[in-house]
């Protein structure tokens, strides 16, 4: 692997500088001639995937290959940030697979990156069109986070567009980091948010629009936080996983109505928001009149919403699909415009201006050994 690496860096780098946007866009698989002349054949692009899951297992890129099928054409590929530490004194000889099944606190594995990007480069290029990886090895309290990231890129040229998924409130998750919970308020999520600008890398983000349980006196804190720090950053493309929702962590009274304020902000008029994960459609398509509102507010605002499954590591077909199915009655809701664009020209535009951006940083600065 290590010879193979180097390898890889030795051809790719000169290639970076030597070839200019022909040599970027081939040492990253998204040659256009090695790409599909059109994405007409598939039924959605997946903007929120994991390949692996809280222990770094999964399937390998050849079977996720197999359960995409037709059905994605092109899929955000990451990992997950955080490693479920297995205590013996927690739970003896019963290894954890995920983070509710242990009390043992969750830690920061930073070699998911260099996973990914292994993955990504074991594939054929024309194999490799159908992939966008996203960086997510990084500790979003950590002032070096932003430096992390640019060494990934560095290390990697041609590889990644974007970071994320990162968390900084989750339910349930948050709680459980070693070292303690990221803030909104941080410094270092800001300097975060300044290096996606710089590198032009697309932001993924997830964060609950509130706290578990709340009480309908709770203030919307992370919410307002939230907004604050889109406002501060305005150069980096956003975009705001779940809509903001969760296992527990419940819709706003006018959820709706709190999403079109982002949305009709100028100054926020770079974030967007993906509806992944099959915990956040339970809620928008539980009643005739939740969907209905929903499609409202995506058919006004079809530029600013994308797709994803959220899936996670999924061993068949069948579990993959379940997001996507379990939103039929918004499809159906949403016109056929507006339908497109969730579903695949939202993802082709905002991964393809990234990648063009993020290609750019790369030629400018190489690696120095």
């Amino acid at each position: 692997m290590k010879s193979s690496l180097l390898t890889s860096l030795r051809i790719g780098l000169p290639l970076l500088l030597a070839t200019g946007s022909a040599g970027l866009l081939a040492l990253s698989g998204s040659d256009p001639a090695a790409a599909p002349a059109s994405w007409d054949g598939y039924t959605f692009h997946d903007s929120h995937f994991h390949l692996t899951n809280y222990v770094q297992k999964g399937i390998g890129i050849r079977q996720l290959m197999d359960i995409m099928g037709k059905n994605a054409g092109r899929v955000a590929l990451f990992g997950i940030p955080l490693q479920q530490t297995w205590s013996f004194q927690n739970s003896g000889n019963s290894a954890p697979g995920y983070y509710l099944e242990s009390d043992a606190p969750l830690y920061y594995y930073s070699f998911s990156d260099a996973f990914i990007a292994r993955t990504f480069l074991s594939l054929p290029e024309a194999d490799r069109a159908r992939f966008d990886p996203m960086i997510t090895g990084f500790n979003p309290s950590d002032m070096y986070a932003a430096d992390h990231i640019r060494r990934v890129l560095q290390t990697f040229p041609g590889v990644f567009t974007g970071i994320g998924e990162f968390s900084i409130h989750k339910e349930f998750v948050s709680s459980k980091i070693a070292g303690g919970a990221a803030s909104l308020t941080d410094p270092a999520v800001d300097g975060i948010f300044d290096c996606a600008a710089e590198t032009g890398l697309l932001t993924l983000i997830h964060c609950d629009v509130g706290t578990p349980f709340p009480k309908p006196t709770t203030p919307n804190v992370y919410l307002e936080q939230l907004k604050a720090l889109f406002k501060r950053h305005p150069q980096t493309t956003v975009i705001w996983a779940h809509v903001g929702l969760g296992r527990v962590i419940q819709p706003l009274a006018d959820h709706p109505g709190e999403l079109a304020k982002i949305l009709d902000d100028p100054a926020m008029a770079h974030v967007n928001f993906d509806i992944s994960w099959d915990e956040t459609a339970k809620y928008l398509v539980a009643t005739e009149q939740s969907t209905a509102a929903y499609a409202a507010l995506i058919n006004r605002h079809a530029d600013r919403f994308l797709f994803g499954s959220d899936s996670l590591s999924p061993a068949a077909e069948e579990k993959y699909m379940k997001c996507y199915r379990d939103y039929a009655p918004l499809w159906k809701a949403l016109n056929d415009d507006t339908r497109h664009k969730v579903l695949k020209g939202n993802y082709e535009r905002l991964f393809d201006a990234a990648k063009v951006k993020v290609r750019a940083w790369e030629a400018a600065h190489p690696i120095s050994y």
